[in-house]
């Protein structure tokens, strides 16, 4: 059946909906209680029609965007579509709709006329949900149980009410459980307004037309997206990188094929899973794909679930990008996920050389400082790589996250330790005709002892440049002992500090473009 909806109406009720998901990110980040998600918006949500795909999405963080349908159609899988209105379901785990553990995510179905006509879902960072160093990312784990609690999808509100099972579980394994409780407290209260808009929207077209609508905006989505493929040449494109593993290289290598209006991306060839936390299941990598491919045709394409349907994934079960039978995967989440758009973004630059930037910094550099009292979590902006037609933004998040900084006066507030230095890092850029985005310099100097976890990647091998372009500076990461001493630590590592210490990250600069002139 072919949806018809006029232009003017399509175009009314895409921003409608997309306006849901956004209203959501605005409670949920007012109301959280911790400076993650309170400062650095590390949340997101969207909208979903009632058989699980996105109908409409915030301009939040792609990793969670992209793999957030895993969680809903975990819902549906083991609950199904006939539930109770009001009721809400958790989930995070990566083997089960998730991601990494720190990442709960929360689905409740929307009813009208108590028929279901959609789901809404946000995603939150928990800054600590348990685990062997506090904030969950310890350097050393191999098993998924070692990184903290996991939710496989379960029931957590009923009426209006935490389901004790649930709640109890998730808030004694934290180390901070009263953050807990004001972040989980604020996740309820977004899906409960995210229902309420979306009734609305339903009522105000009627049930028949709001599915009608739906439909057609998928349809659109779909369409937009073919065309933009259409547009690109045929052909096989390939491209390999690596995650760095001591002194190891870890392959991540990609075959993108465009054929007419679809897209296949075959990662085989892949590392096969490690003994460390930078395993990433596949729904992180799938959505490194619906990034990549919006970053190389158009990005004003609607995005939702018909935008994805002309892409297909292959991956092979048991990889580096796609991990399976518990190995850890805190790090896969927010490491592993640049490097693999690095790499679908390599391949695609082949066939869109006039859209794709070189690389930018290419790792979140989670920074992860905490005891029994306190957990503080961080990813520290870099260079973002210069594109085909201006120079790289400097000290910015780029890739797979969108995440803010924190205002040092958040910081010196919540946590026992002090900023000693932020700014730019000169000359990290890569040179070029367009040069790369500089990277940053932050210093911490910690007033109590603590235990750090370092989550950070390209320390060894450089954001690469494009068209002739330099590549960026790798990062650099230093503890300065009490004593005087200055010491480099690997890029992923666990330790502890004393009082006065005091730690020195240098996040990479981004990759050049063209020959500098």
């Amino acid at each position: 059946m072919v949806n018809t909806v006029d232009p003017v109406t399509l175009e009314v009720a895409r921003n409608r909906l997309a306006s849901v998901a956004d209203e959501m990110g605005g409670v949920l980040r007012r109301t959280a209680y911790s400076p993650n998600i309170k400062e650095r918006a590390d949340c997101s949500a969207a909208v979903f029609v009632a058989d699980g795909e996105m109908l409409a999405q915030a301009e939040h963080i792609p990793v969670h965007l992209g793999s957030m349908p895993a969680s809903v159609a975990a819902v549906l899988d083991v609950f199904g579509s006939d539930v109770e209105p009001g009721i809400q379901f958790a989930v995070n785990d990566p083997y089960a709709g998730g991601t990494h553990l720190n990442d709960l995510t929360l689905v409740r179905p929307v009813h009208f006329d108590r028929k279901l006509i959609g789901w809404v879902a946000n995603r939150a960072h928990h800054a600590d949900v348990g685990g062997e160093a506090p904030g969950s990312m310890p350097a050393h784990a191999t098993r998924l149980e070692q990184e903290g609690h996991v939710v496989a999808p379960t029931i957590a509100v009923v009426g209006g009410e935490w389901v004790l099972d649930f709640f109890e579980a998730f808030v004694d394994a934290t180390r901070t459980p009263d953050e807990r409780v004001g972040d989980l407290s604020a996740q309820l209260g977004a899906n409960e307004a995210g229902a309420v808009r979306l009734g609305e929207v339903a009522r105000g077209h009627g049930l028949r037309r709001f599915a009608g609508i739906a439909g057609a905006l998928l349809d659109y989505g779909e369409a937009r997206m073919r065309s933009a493929l259409h547009a690109l040449p045929d052909g096989e494109y390939r491209f390999a990188d690596a995650m760095e593993h001591g002194d190891r290289d870890i392959a991540i290598t990609a075959s993108v094929c465009i054929d007419g209006d679809r897209l296949v991306a075959d990662f085989g060839g892949s590392s096969p899973q490690i003994e460390a936390n930078f395993n990433a299941v596949e729904a992180v990598t799938r959505s490194c794909l619906y990034y990549a491919v919006r970053v190389a045709t158009d990005p004003t394409i609607p995005t939702n679930g018909g935008c994805y349907r002309p892409l297909d994934l292959i991956t092979e079960p048991g990889s580096i990008v796609a991990a399976r039978d518990g190995v850890a995967v805190a790090a896969g989440n927010v490491e592993t996920s640049q490097r693999i758009a690095d790499v679908l973004l390599g391949a695609l630059a082949q066939a869109a050389p006039d859209r794709v930037p070189a690389a930018s910094q290419g790792t979140m550099n989670n920074v992860l400082i905490g005891s029994d009292r306190s957990v503080y979590y961080e990813t520290i902006a870099g260079g973002e790589g210069a594109t085909p037609h201006r120079a790289g933004q400097s000290g910015i998040h780029t890739g797979m996250t969108n995440t803010r900084n924190t205002p040092i006066e958040s910081l010196e507030t919540h946590y026992p330790f002090r900023v000693i230095e932020t700014g730019l890092r000169s000359d990290s850029g890569g040179r070029g005709a367009f040069s790369g985005g500089e990277g940053i310099v932050r210093q911490i100097e910690f007033l109590e002892p603590a235990t750090v976890s370092l989550m950070g990647e390209r320390r060894r091998l450089q954001p690469w440049g494009l068209a002739g372009g330099d590549p960026g500076a790798c990062g650099e990461d230093w503890l300065c002992r009490v004593g005087g001493t200055e010491d480099p630590i690997p890029g992923k590592a666990t330790f502890e500090v004393a009082a006065g210490d005091r730690l020195r990250v240098l996040t990479p600069g981004g990759g050049g473009w063209g020959p500098e002139k």
